[in-house]
């Protein structure tokens, strides 16, 4: 396995649609975000006759035997929400923050820059015991509890004249694998991923409300050892009719690794072929995968200073992109124009 390569498409995934070009929070097309991969609270799903997904499942098939060894785990993002507080007057230590109070507001300047009330995501990942030999059916279950954390905002003579609270809530759920035997070597897998969290939707609220309370960008990966992951798009024709008979629910797995690896199965709430690859000119990520680097590039070059000032103060993740393609030389530009691979001779024959 090439666990690289594995780490970098798996990172991609997560982070697809974080946020979109031009990276600012008062964009139109970052006023809903988190689209892929969304499993929302089983109640508030079911309040929306299942528009919103609760669970998502995985089957895929893999030729071995009773040496095989399986192992699973799911990565999502979790929602945290950030706010920014006034406060009356300035006070020396975050202790007397709490004891005075302050005011929310959208925004607050600080030393020349600006802290604004927006969402941002930590990653979670649970990952279930390694199941051996046999065939069996097993149940991982997990919680990540709430939580507050207080930055201090400080003038330039050290007062704290302004915080950012971030704030998460609880987030619970299961990870199931299943896995028997379909004859003449080959074994199905179910994975199953479920999000149980406790949330009784009152009337009026949102999916802003929801999402709170939701797994985002949620994703499977299967690891195999002592046996082959046959491919779901393109299978062995004897094998076609036992990947027609898989579900899969909310998500599609395809091999991932070097070309003709067999171990590694990515199951992914976007479309994607065997064997996807970021491409080795790319700089970094843009949270972008429909747009290509060197257009997108460009774009972020043309963003006036007041554009790219708020798209800095929305977020740090893309703080980093402006950097980092302010930063690029000719020579790199020059790499994202264009490269062509996988050319094959023309037979002799074609018409």
């Amino acid at each position: 396995m090439n666990l690289a390569r594995v780490e970098k498409i798996a990172e991609a995934v997560l982070y697809e649609g974080y946020m979109l070009y031009p990276y600012r929070a008062s964009a139109v097309k970052n006023q809903q975000r988190w689209n892929f991969g969304v499993l929302c609270p089983r109640p508030y799903s079911e309040s929306q006759s299942g528009s919103e997904e609760w669970w998502m499942q995985t089957e895929c098939l893999f030729e071995g035997d009773s040496s095989a060894r399986l192992g699973a785990k799911v990565r999502f993002l979790q929602i945290v929400n950030r706010s920014v507080g006034r406060l009356g007057s300035p006070v020396r230590e975050l202790c007397e923050v709490m004891e005075r109070g302050f005011e929310e507001v959208g925004n607050l300047d600080v030393n020349g820059q600006t802290f604004v009330t927006w969402q941002e995501a930590v990653e979670r990942e649970v990952v279930a015991p390694t199941q051996y030999g046999t065939p069996d059916q097993q149940s991982t279950s997990f919680e990540f509890p709430s939580g507050r954390e207080l930055e201090p905002l400080r003038d330039e003579d050290g007062w704290i004249v302004g915080i950012v609270i971030r704030a998460w809530e609880t987030v619970s759920g299961s990870l199931n694998i299943d896995w028997k035997h379909c004859g003449q070597g080959v074994f199905k897998v179910a994975a199953e991923v479920q999000n149980l969290t406790s949330f009784e939707p009152q009337q009026g609220e949102s999916r802003a409300d929801a999402l709170m309370y939701s797994l985002v960008s949620a994703h499977t990966i299967l690891t195999l050892e002592g046996g082959k992951f046959l491919s779901m798009l393109d299978p062995p024709e004897a094998m076609r009719d036992l990947v027609a008979e898989c579900t899969n629910r909310g998500t599609w797995p395809v091999l991932v690794g070097e070309e003709g690896d067999r171990d590694t199965m990515l199951s992914s709430p976007i479309i994607l072929y065997d064997y996807p690859q970021i491409a080795p000119e790319s700089t970094g990520a843009l949270f972008d995968g429909t747009e290509i680097d060197e257009i997108l590039s460009l774009r972020i070059l043309t963003m006036t200073e007041e554009e790219k000032r708020e798209a800095r103060q929305s977020d740090d993740r893309a703080r980093l992109i402006l950097e980092r393609t302010e930063a690029m030389s000719p020579e790199q530009f020059m790499k994202l124009h264009g490269v062509l691979r996988g050319l094959h001779p023309v037979s002799k024959e074609a018409p």
